[in-house]
């Protein structure tokens, strides 16, 4: 694999690609309004040291079948760490922006920074479909197994106009980080700053502040994993930082390392 595989917001992509392999696959059509991708990490570190990922996430819900059970993850406010050891897989499904919503008891919100057993939301039925997935080593059919599964759970998961309206916004903020302030936002959606914050609240689980932070700092480490020389100064203004100073409180803040030393590596 290389590093650009690995996908936006998975730091030191190049070294994640020498110890993992991440496969994606897209879900049925009749899923395509709730699910983003399907994800399969699988890996092999017998005989070498145990590896920690970390990942700057997404404003996406996670099903995720593993060892030793299923879990559902909010979104993910501060880096996620995981440390992959042996050899094993997971295949995650990404739920997109919003469109947990239907699945959920209440705001997605409340699954901020937590996870939860998957059985404890979809039912005990969700243990014994992540044990047949993860036996399989053929994506095709570990996606087919997910999407008979979730096909046979959307019933519950009511029409609501708001999931894909919420989607193609947290979509526009983060194809490309134009919009700096909730308040421009706000103003560009023509909504009041107090009802965007109740919609992200109950769709997205993190603010709307959050989201538009989070693409920028994904925006930076994506700069500084290209390994080229970068004009941090240049970079701030670009992305709406009131100065360099902004963009590296933010960024070390967030990742733990000032972005010029973790560009160097």
């Amino acid at each position: 694999m290389t590093s650009h595989d690995m996908g936006r917001g998975v730091l030191r992509p190049d070294v994640a690609a020498t110890r993992l392999e991440l496969r994606r696959h897209e879900p049925a059509p009749g899923l395509a309004p709730y699910v983003e991708f399907y994800w399969n990490p699988r890996w092999d570190l017998r005989d070498r040291p145990d590896h920690e990922q970390k990942v700057l996430a997404h404003p996406n819900v996670h099903l995720v079948f593993e060892e030793p059970e299923p879990l559902v993850y909010g979104v993910q406010r501060d880096v996620f760490h995981r440390v992959l050891h042996g050899r094993g897989q997971a295949f995650g499904v990404k739920f997109r922006p919003g469109a947990f919503r239907p699945f959920a008891d209440g705001p997605v919100a409340a699954l901020a920074d937590r996870s939860v057993p998957a059985a404890d939301v979809f039912g005990p039925a969700a243990r014994e479909v992540s044990a047949r997935i993860l036996e399989r080593d053929d994506l095709a059919e570990m996606a087919g197994l997910a999407d008979a599964y979730l096909l046979d759970l959307l019933p519950r998961a009511a029409a609501d106009p708001q999931v894909p309206q919420v989607a193609a916004l947290v979509e526009r903020i983060t194809a490309g980080p134009q919009l700096f302030r909730v308040d421009e936002l706000a103003a560009d959606l023509g909504l009041p700053v107090r009802q965007l914050q109740r919609l992200f609240a109950e769709y997205v689980g993190a603010s709307p502040k959050w989201v538009l932070r989070r693409a920028r700092l994904h925006e930076v480490a994506a700069r500084a994993d290209e390994g080229a020389d970068i004009d941090w100064a240049r970079l701030a203004a670009d992305l709406g930082y009131a100065d360099q100073a902004h963009l590296t409180r933010d960024f070390t803040a967030a990742v733990g390392s000032p972005p010029g030393r973790y560009a160097a590596g």
